[in-house]
C-alpha cells in the first residue's frame, strides 16, 4: 500500500510539474495610453497607445473605441520619434492601406487614432493585433487583444458637438517672421450629406498649443462647387459585375479662407468645423470694405484705399491712409489706369491692353471679410485670337494686394509687342526708382526725375522686386514678384530677348517685355506669338511710407521676405466609414499596376 501511495504521489508531482512548466499563452498588453489634444504632429483629437507585444512580429492592428472600430489609425515603431510641434513626415492614406505590404517587425509600437472625445468621459479601448510571420495572412497567425479604460482630459473644453465633423489644418511659418492676421486659403472636400449650407455652417477655431483652448477666427467660404454624379456599378453587357466598390463618390468642394496668427518658425493647428444644418450664419467684422459696382469697385482697409477703373476694372488710383492728400494715379494716356496689361500690338490693329476693356467680356467679384476678389477676363479688345485675365485679391489690415494676370494665344498672331506687369504713374509723383539687380547683386537706386524722355532702364526679367518712391512725399509703390511663367501647348514660347525695364515720358512706368521688337534696334520686325502659348504673372503690389534711413525702400525688403515665404498649409481629415477598404484603379489599355504578385523581403524575420 505504501508503494502504491508513493507511486501515486510521484505521478501527481510529475503532473503538477508538467503543468507549471507548460508555456504561458501569448499576451498583448497596452502600456502608455492617453487621449490627447491636437498638436501639429497629430492635428486632431486622438488616442495614443503603446503596445507591448509578447515577441517581435509583423503585425496588423485594429483599434475600437466603445465598440466602434476606428478607420483612421497610424502605427509607428517605438524608435520613431518626431517633433510634436511640427507636422508629421509620415502618412499612410486609405488608398495606401488598401495596397500596403508592411513587412516591418514591431516590438513595442505606438498606435494613434482619430477620436473625438469629450472632456471627462470614459472610453473603453480595445486593441486587436494579428501576429504574423510575413506580409500575407496565414492560418497559423495569432490573434491577440487587450482592453483598457481611459478617461478624457478636462483641462480645456472642446467645440460644440452640434457641429458633427471637423477637418484639421496645420499652418507653418518658414521665414522667421511673426505673422499676425495672415490670410490663409485652403480647398476642402465634403460629402453632400454632410453640408447643407457651407457659408452658414463653417467655423474656424485656433487651438492654443499650451492651454488647448479654442478661439474662433474670422473666416470666409467661397467658390462652392458640387459634383453629384455617382459611379455606375451596374453589370457589364455579359452580366458580370464591373466592380464591387465605387471609384468615386459625389463631392462638394469649397475654398475656405481665414486669418492666422503664427509665430516665427513655428506651426499652429486650426480646426474647421462643419456638418451642422442648424447653424446660424456668422458675420465677421474686419477693416476690409468694398463699395461700388463691379468692375469699378472701391476697396478700403486700414492701410489704403484702392479705386478700380469703372470701364476696365484695373487699378486706377491708390491712396495710402497715412498720406490721404497724395493719391497715386496716372491718367496721362488712353485709358489712364495705373495697371495696364497683359497686352499685345499686332499691326495693323491698334495697340491693345486689358486696361482698354470697356467693359470686359466677363466680370465677377467676391466680397468678404477675409478676402475680396475682383476678376475680369475675355478677348483682348478687337483681337479675338488672344484671351487675357486680371485678378486682384485684397485683405484686411495689409498694405498690399495680390495681382494675377494671364495671357493665352488661341491662334498665332504676328506682333511688335507682347508685354505684361506694366505699372504706370504720372511722372511727377516719384523722384526715384529702386530694384534688386541680380547681376550686380545689389540694390540699384536711380534718380528717375533726371531721366531723359523715352530712355529705358533695363533689368532681368525675374527681378525680385521694383519700387518707385518720392523723397518729398515719403510715399512708395512697389511690385514684389511672386511668380512668372511662360509655357506652350502646341508650340514652345518664342520670346525675343525678354527683360524688365523702366521708361519715362509724361508718365513713368515699369513693364515686362516678353517679346518687344518695338523697342529693339529693328523696331518694325514682326515676331509671332504662337498658338497655345500661355503667359502668367503673380505680383504683390505694396503702397508704403519710405524709411527714414539710408534705405528708403527698406519696407519693401521686409514685406518681400513675408510674401515670398507664405504660410505653409497642410490638411488632415478623418477617414469616413464609407471609404472603401480596397483600391480599384482604371488603368489605360488594361495595363499593369506594378503591384501584381509583389513580394518584399525587406526587414524579413530570420528563422
Amino acid at each position: 500500500m505504501r508503494l502504491i501511495f508513493c507511486m501515486t504521489a510521484a505521478i501527481g508531482l510529475l503532473f503538477l510539474t508538467s503543468l507549471s512548466a507548460a508555456p504561458r499563452p501569448a499576451e498583448l498588453k497596452i502600456g502608455q495610453l492617453e487621449l490627447g489634444y491636437p498638436c501639429p504632429a497629430i492635428p486632431f483629437y486622438h488616442l495614443r497607445a503603446q503596445l507591448q507585444l509578447p515577441n517581435p512580429s509583423v503585425i496588423e492592428v485594429e483599434v475600437a473605441v466603445n465598440g466602434k472600430v476606428l478607420r483612421f489609425t497610424d502605427l509607428q515603431r517605438e524608435t520613431e520619434t518626431e517633433d510634436i510641434n511640427r507636422p508629421s513626415i509620415t502618412h499612410r492614406p486609405p488608398s495606401g492601406a488598401g495596397l500596403s505590404q508592411d513587412n516591418t517587425v514591431y516590438s513595442n509600437p505606438f498606435v494613434t487614432g482619430w477620436v473625438r472625445w469629450q472632456p471627462g468621459d470614459h472610453y473603453q479601448i480595445k486593441i486587436t493585433v494579428r501576429m504574423k510571420k510575413g506580409v500575407q495572412n496565414a492560418n497559423d497567425d495569432v490573434m491577440l487583444s487587450a482592453t483598457k479604460i481611459v478617461t478624457a482630459p478636462t483641462d480645456a473644453q472642446v467645440f460644440d458637438t452640434a457641429w458633427k465633423s471637423y477637418k484639421s489644418v496645420v499652418v507653418s511659418e518658414t521665414a522667421g517672421v511673426d505673422r499676425s492676421g495672415e490670410p490663409v486659403k485652403v480647398l476642402l472636400p465634403f460629402y453632400p450629406d454632410e453640408v447643407k449650407d457651407l457659408k452658414r455652417e463653417i467655423r474656424v477655431m485656433a487651438i492654443d498649443p499650451k492651454t488647448h483652448i479654442l478661439s474662433e477666427v474670422p473666416s470666409q467660404v467661397y467658390d462652392v462647387q458640387r459634383y453629384m454624379k455617382e459611379d455606375d456599378l451596374s453589370p457589364d453587357k455579359n452580366g458580370k459585375p464591373t466592380r464591387q466598390m465605387p471609384i468615386w463618390l459625389p463631392t462638394v468642394t469649397a475654398q475656405v479662407a481665414f486669418l492666422a496668427d503664427v509665430p516665427a518658425r513655428s506651426s499652429r493647428v486650426y480646426l474647421i468645423y462643419y456638418n451642422n444644418e442648424s447653424a446660424v450664419a456668422k458675420m465677421y467684422s474686419t477693416d476690409l470694405r468694398v463699395q461700388g459696382e463691379a468692375p469699378g469697385l472701391q476697396i478700403d482697409n486700414s492701410m489704403f484705399t484702392a479705386d478700380l477703373n469703372p470701364n476696365s476694372g484695373h487699378l486706377d488710383q491708390i491712396t495710402l491712409k497715412t498720406k490721404p492728400n497724395v493719391p497715386l494715379f496716372h491718367r496721362m494716356e488712353t485709358n489712364g489706369a495705373i495697371h495696364w496689361n497683359p497686352e499685345i500690338y499686332t499691326p495693323p490693329l491698334p495697340w491693345t491692353h486689358t486696361s482698354d476693356w470697356n467693359p470686359p467680356d466677363h466680370i465677377q467679384s467676391i466680397i468678404g471679410p477675409v478676402i475680396s476678389f475682383s476678376d475680369v477676363y475675355g478677348h483682348l479688345k478687337e483681337i479675338p485670337q488672344v484671351d487675357a485675365s486680371v485678378r486682384y485679391e485684397f485683405y484686411p489690415g495689409k498694405p498690399y494686394f495680390i495681382s494675377s494676370s494671364s495671357l493665352r494665344i488661341n491662334e498665332t498672331v504676328q506682333c511688335l509687342a507682347l508685354r505684361n506687369a506694366e505699372i504706370v504713374f504720372k511722372r511727377e509723383l516719384f523722384s526715384h526708382a529702386a530694384w534688386y539687380d541680380v547681376i550686380r547683386d545689389s540694390v540699384v537706386v536711380y534718380d528717375v526725375a533726371k531721366m531723359a524722355d523715352l530712355m529705358d532702364i533695363k533689368m532681368e526679367a525675374d527681378v525680385p522686386w521694383i519700387s518707385f518712391f518720392d523723397e518729398t512725399t515719403g510715399i512708395g509703390f512697389a511690385g514684389i514678384q511672386l511668380s512668372y511663367a511662360n509655357a506652350g501647348l502646341e508650340s514652345a514660347p518664342r520670346l525675343l530677348n525678354p527683360y524688365f525695364y523702366i521708361t519715362a515720358g509724361p508718365w513713368i512706368y515699369w513693364a515686362r517685355a516678353l517679346s518687344l521688337s518695338f523697342l529693339a534696334s529693328n523696331m518694325q520686325q514682326m515676331i509671332p506669338a504662337m498658338k497655345g502659348n500661355f503667359f502668367s504673372e503673380k505680383w504683390a503690389y505694396l503702397v508704403y511710407e519710405t524709411d527714414k534711413g539710408d534705405k528708403p525702400y527698406a519696407p519693401v525688403i521686409a514685406w518681400m521676405k513675408k510674401l515670398t515665404h507664405p504660410l505653409r498649409v497642410e490638411l488632415s481629415e478623418e477617414v469616413d466609414d464609407r471609404v472603401s477598404r480596397t483600391v480599384t484603379e482604371l488603368l489605360i489599355d488594361k495595363g499593369k499596376s506594378g503591384w501584381e504578385n509583389r513580394e518584399t523581403g525587406n526587414h524579413h524575420i530570420k528563422k
